[in-house]
């Protein structure tokens, strides 16, 4: 697939078949997390990988975002003590940077023929305990995986002549 056809293709997905993800897909699209731009190099993320049906349904619990029988779920998290490197920054560089490395995961997924969904709407405290996540790891989202029922079809987007501005804020993109 083409890079722009795997940007634009890439859905949330809910609805999931009960199909397990090879083992070599799920290190696939780990790896194209670790692989997103982060600020001085830090990398300050941390994957947690679930497949195991007997903790996602427990995390099920926990996280109203959370819909579908995905066949697995990466909780993304921020490692607090590499972010504090950044300095002042820290704090929302790694923020970016975790969201790029989802958002790279979730592109590889889609050119596999699996479906996500990122989800932030869970409770930290409750994933960290049943997750057994230490103290300077903040989970931050979850990307749910599996094998969708069906790929929507995409939402309208805002044409670049209203969100570009050209050299000054108000010159729109023509």
């Amino acid at each position: 697939m083409e890079l722009m056809e795997i940007i634009k293709g890439r859905r949330s997905i809910r609805g999931f078949r009960e199909e397990n993800i090879p083992k070599e897909n799920l290190l696939k699209i780990l790896e194209a997390g670790i692989w997103a731009p982060s600020g001085s190099n830090i990398q300050p993320w941390e994957f947690v990988l679930i497949t195991d049906k007997k903790t996602i349904e427990k995390i099920k619990l926990i996280s109203p975002g959370l819909f579908g029988n995905p066949a697995a779920l990466i909780v993304v998290c921020i490692n607090k003590e590499r972010s504090k490197k950044a300095g002042k920054l820290g704090e929302t560089m790694a923020l970016m940077d975790v969201s790029m490395a989802a958002q790279n995961m979730m592109l590889m997924a889609y050119s596999l023929g699996i479906g996500s969904c990122p989800i932030a709407s869970f409770n930290k405290t409750g994933i960290r305990e049943l997750l057994d996540i230490p103290e300077y790891v903040e989970p931050v989202l979850i990307v749910s995986l599996g094998y969708p029922e069906f790929w929507p079809k995409p939402p309208k987007r805002r044409p670049l002549k209203e969100v570009v501005h050209v050299e000054e804020y108000g010159r729109h993109f023509e």
